[in-house]
């Protein structure tokens, strides 16, 4: 069995065609995913689709890029996260991709908050990291990130990096980028990364594999992940189901035993 650790069902282009593409997991052997939230309003929709179906489980977070929707708290985000198919805290971390570090002091506090409550309910982080590595490993190693655990998600650092994050208990999880031709350096990471920290994801809509490229991503296509990295790393794509599954189920937990 495959799982697809990061994707968003509510976004319009899969929300549309929810039924389809819970068939098409089926019929790629994905017996799982991880439906992500980015921010509080539409928080109420993720839930209610993992509730919908036995295969998915849900986060709560705010996603670095959205500063215009309501601020999380820490009181706020443990009781929102005090349902058993919620299994995370996030999406969050930091993104300086669009605006010099200097401007961005609020993400960082909305970073805090994230870990402080992932702390204090005992699920794992999701973490987003985009033109902030040293910030973002430098906050998780001040805010004892690793009582918590987590997934440096849709993964395109430098092995420094995942090596910090790894000694910090946290997975790496690859997306289709790994599979992009411009991503000779993201391979060699994804050489590195040890079996036990290994996670695969589609981050859908976006970012679909080849041969899927330019085109609506969905959680069947991390098949074409976990395909890729099996060649890359010289395995049987059933290896890679094996190690990324029990690796899932280790941080988020188990079908029935969400709750943590």
């Amino acid at each position: 069995m495959l799982i697809d650790s990061h994707c968003h069902l509510d976004f319009p282009e899969l929300l549309d065609r929810f039924d389809e593409v819970r068939s098409n997991m089926a019929d790629n052997g994905v017996g799982r995913a991880l439906c992500v939230a980015v921010n509080l309003e539409d928080f109420p929709k993720v839930l209610a689709l993992a509730r919908r179906a036995p295969e998915l489980v849900a986060s709560v977070g705010v996603h670095p890029d959205y500063s215009d929707v309501q601020e999380p708290d820490i009181d706020t985000l443990v009781a929102l996260a005090d349902e058993p198919k919620v299994v995370a805290i996030g999406e969050t971390g930091l993104d300086y991709y669009r605006a010099p570090a200097g401007e961005l002091g609020w993400q960082r506090d909305r970073f805090r908050t994230h870990i402080r409550a992932s702390r204090v309910c005992g699920k794992p982080l999701i973490v987003h990291t985009r033109s902030a590595a040293p910030d973002t490993i430098g906050i998780l190693q001040e805010e004892g990130a690793r009582d918590a655990g987590g997934v440096m998600h849709c993964f395109t650092e430098d092995w420094d990096c995942a090596r910090a994050a790894i000694e910090m208990g946290f997975c790496i999880s690859f997306s289709g980028i790994v599979t992009f031709k411009s991503a000779s350096a993201l391979r060699e990471v994804a050489a590195k990364v040890p079996d036990h920290a290994l996670l695969i994801e589609t981050d859908s809509p976006y970012l679909a594999p080849v041969p899927h490229r330019g085109k609506t991503n969905e959680p069947a296509y991390v098949r074409h992940v976990a395909e890729f990295l099996a060649q890359l790393r010289g395995v049987s794509i059933e290896r890679i189901a094996e190690m990324t599954t029990s690796n899932f189920e280790r941080l988020f937990g188990r079908p029935g035993s969400e709750q943590r």
